[in-house]
């Protein structure tokens, strides 16, 4: 159970796709929850009304989410992902900024269908993003923590405007989150959303099986791995910046701990290791690289200039080996 938490934390850390999609959700629901956990004491304080004036408003914002489904699809296509959040985003500031402004109920109903179908271009466009950032073997834990921050935020969030509304009034209130919405978004150009075309998470399997001359057990490690790399000197400063690359690779995929070494009797001799906890991880690295992690692969290698392909060598931790056998002997 660690271990699938370690792995989840670790993909997260090194995954800048991942951590785009949970940087951009969490920076809208943190202002966009306001509405939401407002909506009712707005209804009943500033517009005065029953449980049905209630229920209009938010059955008024479900037709909106139930229109945005409809449609979505379709925008999808002509839209590409970041101007779309950015529009919606705007969209929702934009209804609860009337919110502030308005009391006009056949208005309000009217920005409400706006803020659903704004709702469901964000929710959505969230959630197919986190999903097509991470591959199968670590999906559902990436979805927990993606999960976690829109939970997460949509309850601090409503406890923050709560707070914030108790002080300066509920207007006020819709008027800072929508603020806030828009300001949010100054953090798209950092955290761009990759769509499903940019990342292809496919299994590749074209790691070869190490060759191994003594059975070992799954749980048998550390495991030290070492590549043997032959570079021209003149391109060291390339092949560093494409490895930087492999590194964020090599630990989202298991390594604990990697490193890149050059030869001081030999310039063009370069040696990058990656250590993983066990055997068995090691082994469920293989299964776990993809057709985009290849590419990276391929980027790294195309400076290698040895007649043969980059040497591989797998180096168990013959300590805590030595030990168990003198263990099971006695």
């Amino acid at each position: 159970m660690l271990g699938a938490i370690r792995a989840g934390v670790r993909y997260v850390r090194h995954t800048p796709d991942l951590r785009a999609v949970l940087v951009r959700s969490s920076v809208f629901i943190l202002c966009g929850s306001a509405l939401w956990a407002l909506l009712p004491l707005f209804a009943r304080s500033e517009l005065g009304l029953d449980a049905t004036g209630y229920g209009v408003l938010l059955g008024c914002l479900g037709a909106g989410a139930i229109v945005g489904a409809v449609f979505l699809p379709r925008v999808r296509l002509k839209v590409a992902i970041d101007p779309l959040i950015a529009g919606a985003t705007i969209v929702f500031a934009v209804v609860t900024l009337l919110l502030a402004v308005t009391h006009h109920f056949a208005v309000l109903c009217v920005a409400m269908i706006a803020g659903g179908i704004a709702w469901m271009a964000l929710m959505s466009t969230f959630n197919v993003a986190a999903q097509t950032t991470a591959p199968a073997w670590v999906r559902a834990r990436a979805l927990a923590v993606y999960l976690l921050i829109l939970q997460g935020g949509m309850a601090a969030g409503s406890t923050l405007w709560g707070a914030v509304a108790a002080q300066v009034g509920i207007p006020l209130s819709f008027l800072c989150a929508a603020f806030g919405l828009v300001v949010g978004l100054v953090v798209l150009p950092y955290y761009r959303l990759a769509t499903s075309e940019e990342v292809d998470l496919t299994p590749s399997l074209h790691w070869h099986e190490p060759v191994v001359v003594s059975e070992l057990r799954p749980e048998d490690g550390p495991v030290l791995v070492t590549i043997e790399y032959r570079i021209t000197p003149e391109q060291s400063r390339g092949f560093a910046q494409a490895m930087r690359a492999l590194s964020r690779m090599r630990r989202r995929d298991g390594a604990i701990q990697w490193g890149l070494f050059c030869d001081v009797a030999d310039r063009g001799r370069y040696i990058e290791t990656f250590l993983v906890e066990s055997w068995a991880e090691h082994l469920r690295q293989h299964e776990r690289v993809t057709i985009a992690d290849l590419a990276v692969e391929t980027r790294a290698r195309v400076f290698h200039v040895g007649e043969a392909p980059p040497l591989v060598s797998h180096l168990i931790y013959a300590h805590d080996r030595a030990m168990k056998k003198q263990r099971q002997k006695t």
